[in-house]
């Protein structure tokens, strides 16, 4: 099994170089995404001579970079590829625990969750981003039928071959809000599996007006309604979506 470790990162240069090095423990080729970082990111990256780099010369937001991981394993011949975030919010010692629920063969996105098991360890979320995140859950379900407890997790584990099924397009943080509707339209097989809440800085930024909880829900909101309305008709039928999770 063919694997892709794909980070995006944008203006991490405190934690890139400790990431990057916590990643090689698991003997997966590592690709970065480097969304026009100003910070120093690009000449840290430019020194991991065992990591593949795509730069973007100008930001484009976190979508685009997970858009343009998919392509890139896909055209290098990669079965899987896994996600995760550059601020050490994602822990790399977990990619066992994605490469074991991927083995498994029952699933095309094997998806982190913080909420799925309680852990007296976890950091406390902070409000306004668990309430975002409990608002588009409920509103995956009803609307999709697709049951979640993470929407918002970039922590994951997808299948090569399955997302060759979805047109991916939306560049910014509403990027799950697409995905979750093609995946749904296309039949994916989801399985949620745990993962720490870690939370280095609860007060990072989304970008302009986006850093109000408010504003950011409502852009959620239009880009999920998008992406139903772009479907052709009859391709949610509302019934549930097996989404496999546990705990152990």
């Amino acid at each position: 099994m063919k694997t892709l470790v794909a980070i995006p990162v944008y203006n991490e240069h405190e934690h890139v170089a400790e990431v990057i090095e916590a990643t090689r423990r698991f003997d997966c080729p590592i690709l970065a995404i480097d969304d026009g970082s100003t910070d120093g990111s690009a000449e840290i990256l430019a020194r991991q001579a065992d990591v593949a780099v795509i730069t973007h010369p100008a930001n484009l937001g976190y979508g685009q970079s997970v858009i343009d991981a998919f392509r890139y394993a896909d055209a290098h011949g990669f079965d899987w590829v896994i996600t995760m975030d550059c601020d050490e919010q994602h822990e790399p010692a977990l990619i066992p625990a994605f490469l074991d629920a991927a083995e498994r063969g029952d699933a095309d996105i094997i998806s982190g969750s913080r909420y799925l098991c309680a852990d007296p360890a976890d950091d406390p979320p902070p409000p306004a981003r668990r309430r975002i995140n409990h608002t588009i859950n409920a509103r995956l379900e009803r609307v999709l039928g697709l049951r979640l407890t993470d929407s918002f997790c970039g922590f994951k584990a997808h299948r090569v071959a399955a997302l060759r099924r979805l047109a991916l397009s939306e560049p910014g943080y509403a990027f799950p809000m697409q995905f979750w509707v093609q995946c749904v339209c296309h039949g994916l097989r989801i399985r949620e599996i745990p993962v720490p809440r870690i939370y280095r800085d609860a007060r990072r930024s989304f970008g302009g007006a986006l850093d109000d909880p408010e504003t950011r829900l409502q852009h959620y909101l239009r880009v999920f309604a998008q992406a139903l309305a772009a479907l052709p008709p009859a391709s949610i039928r509302g019934e549930p979506c097996c989404v496999m999770a546990s705990c152990s």
